[in-house]
């Protein structure tokens, strides 16, 4: 498939890609696309009658009731999306004037926060991840805790707090105990860290007390995005004791303004880890339900040249996607159009791809050294932390733009 818009081979936003997103421009959001460079102005495809549905449901802030609308419509736009810039004979194609009205330069415009979020789900599902911290924090023998392999271990996030690409944020304040101190002490974290994840987007409702089951899952998936949850390890280390991260995880997250569908990454499917011990029934799962995505993560201090500290990819999850919403909803907990179930840091094998400065630097002991010449264990103000991800197979390329923060100092 080639289109008659003209884009370099590692342009993350080929044909075969045809993300959603909010964009602002004009005084006006709307719903859009993207090939290439540019942004597809979907609500004037609609009103031109070149996709399905009606105007008001591109003329909107989020996704929501465009996903909400199911996979058979959802699907069907992205197709006709693809026909009008594959095909050079196609009204779009042929007529310059409908061309500068739905072709708006991506630099041209603001990215919004593409969904309502109304609940955040952050999981914790890579398994080289989850032993290197508990090497660091609990017996390097026995890293993983007994629960570890035989279900998802999650935790429920703050939707409140997360931003799209290019936001910045203050770094966050709380208690943190200094371990030459008997008591704690309140203020700024001194181990600000990054988490290179990834999440999925819920595209269908459930009722209370409705269980999604493995082989279920992809058809309620409607696409993921980079995202990045931003972590305060001092904090955390005080707080998480009995109940799990809180102010440690509240502050901020970060997620890319694109979703890319389910549909576009099927065919860089790959087959899971083995899990051994075997799963319970309703984790068990048939079919390749991982994913080959390669991941990066770059440090930008301010005023200087960015360094790159991570290479991973999303296939080193132990934990699918399919489980993960299995277990979630196994319960019967509801979920809503639109929610974010995030991956968890996703770490390799090897010491480059691990995917948070707690494990790069091996809890502070091992500075990393950028392009710079600085040196870093944890983020340090003013620092910009950049995510990149992309999928290729053969001369098709698949990519999810970027998810950008930088941090500030504390208020």
């Amino acid at each position: 498939m080639k289109s008659w818009i003209s884009y370099p081979s590692d342009c993350d936003f080929s044909i075969h890609n045809i993300p959603f997103g909010v964009i602002a421009f004009n005084n006006q959001i709307v719903l859009a696309s993207a090939i290439g460079g540019y942004a597809v102005n979907l609500y004037e495809l609609c009103m031109s009658e070149l996709i399905e549905g009606s105007p008001d449901l591109y003329k909107t802030h989020t996704l929501n009731s465009f996903i909400a609308k199911g996979k058979p419509f959802t699907t069907g736009v992205r197709l006709q999306i693809q026909q009008l810039f594959s095909d050079n004979q196609s009204p779009l194609a042929l007529s310059e004037s409908l061309q500068k009205r739905v072709l708006i330069p991506i630099e041209k415009v603001k990215m919004q926060l593409p969904l309502d979020i109304g609940d955040y789900t952050d999981f914790y599902s890579s398994i080289d991840h989850a032993t290197n911290i508990g090497k660091m924090i609990r017996d390097p023998q026995n890293a993983l805790l007994p629960n570890w392999k035989h279900l998802p271990v999650a935790y429920h996030g703050r939707a409140s707090s997360i931003g799209i690409s290019g936001h910045t944020f203050h770094r966050p304040k709380g208690q943190r105990k200094p371990p030459d101190q008997d008591q704690p002490v309140f203020g700024p974290t001194k181990a600000l860290d990054i988490e290179l994840e990834m999440a999925f987007v819920i595209g269908k409702s459930t009722d209370m007390g409705q269980s999604i089951s493995t082989s279920e899952a992809n058809s309620y998936i409607f696409g993921m995005t980079l995202f990045n949850d931003w972590s305060a390890r001092d904090i955390q280390t005080w707080e998480y004791m009995p109940l799990g991260p809180f102010l440690a995880k509240n502050f901020a997250s970060t997620m890319s303004p694109w979703i890319v569908t389910l549909e576009a990454l099927e065919p860089f499917r790959v087959k899971g880890y083995d899990q051994n011990p075997p799963v319970l029934p309703y984790l068990q799962y048939t079919g390749n339900q991982n994913l080959d995505i390669e991941l990066q993560v770059r440090i930008t201090p301010q005023n200087t040249i960015s360094s790159l500290i991570c290479h991973s990819n999303y296939k080193f999850m132990y934990w699918t996607m399919a489980q993960q919403l299995a277990h979630h909803t196994v319960n019967g907990c509801p979920v809503r159009v639109g929610d974010l179930m995030a991956s968890g840091t996703i770490s390799g094998p090897e010491p480059s791809s691990f995917g948070s400065l707690m494990e790069l630097s091996w809890k502070g002991t091992k500075p990393l050294t950028l392009q710079d010449g600085s040196q870093r264990t944890y983020i340090e103000d003013f620092d910009t932390v950049t995510i990149t991800g992309f999928c290729t197979s053969g001369d098709v390329r698949i990519g999810f733009g970027s998810c950008m923060a930088k941090v500030l100092p504390a208020l």
